[in-house]
């Protein structure tokens, strides 16, 4: 395997699920990593303390993405630090759960939360990680997007049109940033994780899956997979959506 023991991961939005499950394969992988909250600041500690039990160098830092000068201020802090940056994965997300034909209950804070995070705040981090990433010896920046934002369907026609966004995002900022940085997005579909469960228990994974070529629902470290192939099993590949999905976007 190669050295990557002074290689820097951040990932926003680590302390739990798919952004966890990153922070701790790329600390297997050698990586020192960044672990980035909003809100979540005790189940950040935890995952940092996870993370330096297999040999990582860890920073935790709490800032809100949708924030520009919070964002600086947190790659300020990470070149202080570690003095580099190599890995990028865009995780931080929220969502509003709200049936599309209820067009009424999407109200404007609900857009602009969403907006702000799932779209304003990749451009803000990526912006801000720019010259980090540049720097160093080809970086790669990963986006956790959706494939909500293939067909359409997901928690809100808000939500679904944010991951539209960073999807198109991906491909402009792949262009701007190559040749030393790729900028990749991965896709998921459902996600067996609290995000669903705590964010409408009404929702039943089991049979949302069952008519899928593969009829069950990711695991964080599925979605994890497809995000270590992008940052370090590839080096022609960038500018591409990934689906994880189980199949989901095959389905008619």
């Amino acid at each position: 395997m190669p050295d990557y023991s002074d290689h820097v991961a951040l990932i926003t939005g680590s302390a739990t699920g798919v952004g966890r499950a990153c922070a701790l394969r790329f600390a297997e992988q050698g990586f020192n990593v960044v672990i980035n909250y909003s809100k979540s600041e005790a189940e950040a500690l935890k995952t940092a303390s996870e993370a330096k039990d297999r040999g990582a160098n860890v920073l935790v830092q709490g800032c809100d993405v949708a924030d520009d000068r919070a964002v600086r201020a947190m790659i300020a802090k990470i070149n202080d630090t570690f003095g580099r940056l190599d890995v990028l994965v865009n995780n931080a997300a929220t969502t509003s759960f709200v049936p599309h034909s209820e067009l009424e209950k999407l109200n404007e804070l609900m857009w602009d939360r969403m907006l702000d995070v799932n779209l304003k705040g990749p451009f803000f981090v990526t912006r801000a990680a720019a010259d980090l990433l540049q720097a160093g010896d080809g970086g790669s920046v990963v986006n956790i997007s959706s494939v909500a934002g293939i067909t359409g369907s997901g928690s809100s026609i808000a939500y679904c049109a944010t991951k539209g966004g960073l999807n198109t995002m991906t491909k402009s900022l792949a262009r701007v940033m190559a040749p030393k940085v790729r900028v990749n997005a991965v896709c998921p579909g459902p996600i067996d994780s609290r995000w669903i469960k705590e964010g409408n228990p009404s929702w039943d994974l089991d049979e949302m899956t069952a008519g899928y070529p593969i009829p069950k629902a990711s695991t964080p470290d599925d979605i994890c997979d497809a995000v270590i192939f992008f940052a370090l099993g590839t080096g022609m590949t960038t500018g591409q959506l990934l689906p994880v999905d189980g199949g989901q976007t095959l389905l008619p």
